[in-house]
């Protein structure tokens, strides 16, 4: 890790051997790390463009261009550049046979919910929700020209279909319809809380 490996390395030392799901806080603090490094080349290029435009967004839009930004990078770095720092350090599995694709919907998810862990219920599916609000949530604002409900959802889907492509191919997940389900809904969520964020700010 480049800037996170001190306050790792702490947490190691003092959780590794007392909590059962500390590869997850690993996971997260090591894409958290690579978030950073390529949010930071992401406000380099940005900065650029900005002052090499003459119609600049309004300071709330371009915000919110910056936070998802650092939200899509984020969740790419967590879901499927799981095991490299680099574009270098790819490795794709071209090979690999469709059958590791679970096409059965709702299959996986049943099984984690009676045949394995509740924990494990709760982060696949309610955590694949609670991670494609924000895209539900920023698309909207950031792309402001026309962007209705369906196609907030279809580009949440297409984010979503994206990533459990690449994790096959990156063998860095499963690939799952579950997840696609679930993003989706998370997207629809975060949508809605938008047009209720609407709606507050206009009664205001």
């Amino acid at each position: 890790m480049i800037f996170l490996g001190p306050i790792y390395n702490l947490l190691a030392r003092i959780y590794a051997t007392r909590i059962n799901h500390f590869p997850l806080i690993k996971l997260f603090l090591i894409a958290l790390d690579k978030t950073f490094f390529y949010f930071l080349i992401f406000a380099v290029l940005r900065l650029i463009w900005l002052l090499s435009v003459r119609r600049r967004r309004s300071i709330k839009s371009e915000a919110c261009v910056w936070v998802l930004a650092f939200y899509v990078i984020l969740v790419l770095m967590t879901t499927t550049f799981r095991n490299t720092y680099f574009p270098w350090q790819l490795s794709f599995n071209f090979h690999r046979p469709l059958s590791d694709i679970n096409l059965v919907f709702m299959k996986e998810t049943w099984k984690l919910l009676y045949a394995q862990s509740r924990v494990d219920f709760i982060y696949n599916s309610f955590g694949n929700i609670l991670c494609f609000v924000p895209i539900g949530f920023l698309l909207p604002i950031v792309f402001s020209k026309k962007q209705t409900f369906l196609r907030v959802t279809l580009a949440g889907m297409c984010f979503s279909i994206c990533i459990e492509i690449l994790q096959f191919l990156l063998a860095t997940g499963v690939s799952d319809i579950d997840d696609v389900f679930f993003n989706t809904c998370g997207t629809i969520c975060g949508y809605l809380l938008y047009l209720i964020f609407k709606r507050m700010k206009q009664n205001f």
